[in-house]
């Protein structure tokens, strides 16, 4: 269930509630534990005590990969596996299916890849995707799509719109039955449609006309932040936000920077995901309220600072600028832990400091104190 309880301009503040969890208060940053693990040492105690994580985001195709479907489903679903006890999303693995171009076969039945892994012959349709994801028990399944890679031709991207949408009607098919069975994970799951459509605003606001037919909990944009110019992402968002559903949640897919997510927020995005924050942090890229920090630099050896001297994560209320420093430059695993850790309670302050912006009729004027300066390097 979703709920806009304010606006400012095209900013809206929710709330949205779902099988787990309680309220989720938005905007809402979502932290991506692809494995059921944020990368970096980070546990899902961690998010829940720590860091202020309200959504957690897994994996569809590596988790069936490893440790399979069937163990999380026998081990009682992944909220009981990784003991989260919030809101789960997973992704439908349709961009992992794209990220493997070179290794796979799309048809209208789904799609033949190899693995990864070891190279065996997978087969995942929208059928598939969904049963994947009932046995996890998520919260919100996602819609087995195709992301087109960037820049794509016009013809295809059509045709692959047309495909999806094809798929989204058997998802949503699948998804209704796989909810009724008396011995299903999670009976309430949600399931929410994707927009495709590449950078083809023709396309992009065809297919959010068609999938908004189907009755779905929610809708995402995918298929952005592959490599077209970040002005480009913010006219398809501006071109499709009009025809998408005014009473669900919106989600702009694997977006972005804190600066793309107050961007997005402007322009009527509810839920946002990104590696960025876990990445960034693994290879010492910090975010502060004043911009980036690379913590690798010489000019932090002997800095008795924390990271952000406006920052009250756990991190930075211990531990200096000197200290994380040490512990990458001798590569001490608790360096990117601490560093993870900062900068997710970050991105997850942002989207706080979102909401109370916009609870307090103040967000134009935080998108204008912000959005450019968190991009800048310090």
């Amino acid at each position: 269930m979703f709920k806009v309880i304010k606006k400012e301009g095209k900013a809206r503040r929710g709330v949205f509630t779902c099988a787990h969890g309680g309220e989720v208060q938005t905007p809402v940053f979502m932290n991506v534990g692809t494995q059921a693990a944020i990368k970096g040492g980070v546990s899902a105690i961690d998010l829940k005590e720590r860091l202020g994580t309200q959504i957690e985001l897994s994996n569809t195709y590596h988790l069936h990969l490893r440790p399979g479907d069937d163990v999380v489903r026998q081990m009682g679903g992944l909220h009981k596996f990784m003991r989260w006890d919030g809101p789960i999303l997973t992704d439908s693995g349709g961009f992992q299916v794209f990220s493997l171009a070179g290794l796979r076969k799309i048809k209208e039945e789904g799609v033949t890849f190899a693995s990864h892994l070891d190279g065996h012959r997978i087969f995942m349709g929208p059928e598939e995707s969904m049963r994947i994801q009932s046995n996890l028990g998520s919260d919100i399944a996602m819609a087995f799509d195709e992301c087109v890679e960037n820049p794509a031709p016009y013809d295809y991207a059509k045709a692959s719109c047309e495909r999806t949408l094809r798929w989204l009607e058997r998802c949503k098919k699948e998804h209704d039955r796989l909810n009724a069975l008396p011995d299903t994970v999670n009976p309430g799951q949600m399931l929410f449609g994707i927009n495709q459509g590449a950078t083809y605003a023709d396309l992009r606001i065809w297919h959010m006309q068609q999938i908004a037919k189907i009755d779905c909990d929610g809708y995402a944009i995918g298929g952005l932040a592959v490599g077209e110019p970040t002005e480009v992402m913010y006219e398809i968002i501006d071109a499709v936000e009009p025809y998408m559903p005014a009473d669900k949640p919106r989600y702009l897919m694997g977006v972005g920077t804190p600066s793309n997510i107050i961007e997005g927020v402007a322009r009527g995005v509810d839920f946002f995901d990104c590696v960025m924050p876990a990445r960034n942090a693994r290879h010492g890229k910090l975010f502060t309220w004043k911009g980036t920090l690379n913590i690798k630099n010489a000019k932090y050896k002997l800095d008795e600072q924390p990271i952000d001297p406006e920052c009250d994560c756990p991190v930075c209320r211990q531990f200096s600028r000197a200290y994380l420093r040490h512990l990458f430059t001798a590569e001490e695993m608790l360096g990117m832990r601490l560093a993870v850790m900062h900068n997710l309670y970050f991105y997850n302050k942002l989207a706080q400091k979102i909401r109370d912006a916009l609870d307090e009729g103040r967000f134009a004027a935080f998108r204008a104190e912000f959005s450019e300066k968190l991009s800048q390097k310090i």
